[in-house]
């Protein structure tokens, strides 16, 4: 399976754009209600992140993991514990302390969750993930001195996290944060060597081994970076909205990240928060305008309209929304490199005489046997220099 993460150079109009988005992105709170910062962008912030820890694995290690919204629970629930809070332990130590704890105890159970899948591929990977994430959640459904009846509830935060009903700017500015820094980190960390090896056990895991690298090593050490992502966005997720409780390690909540991965592009990093704002919206406004159709359609079937739209965006691009853009973006720079190819040839050649088939030859190429030898020769010295090349995404 070759799956390349290099996109392609950025163009003066992409890089506007760029721009034009991180300027929106940090007047957000200017621009935008409170409403809309704290219950739409600030989510898709955190839920993006869950997203990106999987995209992560999917692109640079070719491996698609069910049990992230598992490691983002633990460290969510782990947290929530060990802050003051009703329900759960409620052990009352200082918020940053709690997040620390929880984010270790998190990525240590991630890496043991990718030493035990890593020996595995395809669907078998696939399932043995989904029984960690199904494993979890019935853990914390039943220990309820860990979930308490009904969650644990009003969980002590940083004063840094600020109100998100009234000041949501302050909580929106870390969350942006914590997402940048992770970005940046993932892509820095596939231009490395250990990217590097990673994106070739993706590719070619049998020849790998056979060069000496350790496959199952550098899988479990990818699932432990995607481990310490979701676990930032289960300590965002608890301080957004200040309770966690099982539900939110559900079945439903393993199938919407994987949703939001799908729709916003399995093999970009950036696609998660595409993926997560587009679900966000979704979610958000598609249920006042789903029409009632008897009983087969209307407001509460949501999940029925949002599985049509998955459906499309898989059938039309299954790349997601990212990969309709570059395919578009594509299409366009093919097309004007034939107009301008077009315009530097000029008008067509005059036809060749009576008796005489195409254009005639240079007059200084070599015509014969000794020119086909020289372009078997050429050939040859091409394909000995060539060499293959592992890229991360630029």
């Amino acid at each position: 399976m070759n799956i390349s993460v290099r996109s392609a150079p950025l163009t003066l109009p992409e890089k506007i754009g760029l721009g034009v988005i991180a300027v929106v992105a940090l007047l957000a709170p200017v621009i935008f209600s409170n409403f809309f910062l704290s219950a739409l962008l600030t989510q898709a912030i955190w839920l993006g992140l869950v997203a990106l820890s999987l995209i992560f694995l999917s692109s640079y290690g070719g491996m698609v993991s069910l049990a992230q919204v598992a490691i983002f629970g633990i460290s969510a629930l782990v947290t929530a514990n060990l802050s003051q809070a009703e329900g759960g332990l409620s052990v009352a130590i200082d918020p940053w302390l709690a997040a620390i704890i929880g984010i270790i105890i998190a990525v240590a159970i991630s890496l043991v969750f990718g030493a035990i899948a890593s020996r595995s591929e395809g669907i078998y990977f696939l399932m043995i993930t989904l029984a960690f994430g199904v494993m979890v959640y019935y853990f914390f459904g039943q220990v309820t001195s860990l979930a308490g009846h009904g969650g644990v509830n009003n969980v002590a935060i940083p004063g840094i996290v600020g109100d998100r009903v009234n000041d949501p700017a302050s909580f929106y500015y870390v969350s942006l944060a914590v997402a940048a820094a992770c970005y940046f980190g993932l892509r820095y960390l596939g231009r490395t060597p250990f990217g590097l090896t990673l994106q070739g056990i993706r590719d070619e895991p049998t020849r790998m081994r056979a060069l000496g690298y350790h496959v199952e090593v550098h899988r479990t050490l990818a699932f432990g970076v995607a481990g310490l992502v979701a676990a930032l966005a289960g300590i965002l997720f608890v301080w957004w909205g200040r309770r966690i409780g099982p539900g939110a390690v559900e079945l439903n909540a393993v199938i919407d990240v994987l949703v939001v991965a799908v729709i916003g592009g399995l093999y970009r990093l950036h696609g998660a928060w595409v993926g997560a704002l587009a679900f966000v919206l979704l979610d958000n406004y598609t249920r006042r305008w789903t029409p009632e159709l008897g009983t087969v359609l209307g407001p509460e079937r949501f999940n029925t309209l949002l599985g049509l739209i998955f459906l499309a965006i898989v059938l039309i691009s299954p790349g997601g929304l990212v990969g309709a853009y570059e395919s578009l973006r594509d299409r366009v720079r093919a097309y004007f490199s034939r107009r301008r190819g077009e315009t530097q040839d000029g008008p067509e050649p005059a036809p060749a005489p009576d008796g005489a088939s195409g254009a005639a030859a240079p007059a200084d190429r070599p015509h014969g046997p000794v020119a086909a030898q020289a372009d078997v020769t050429f050939q040859r010295s091409k394909a000995q220099t060539a060499t293959p090349e592992i890229g991360g995404e630029e």
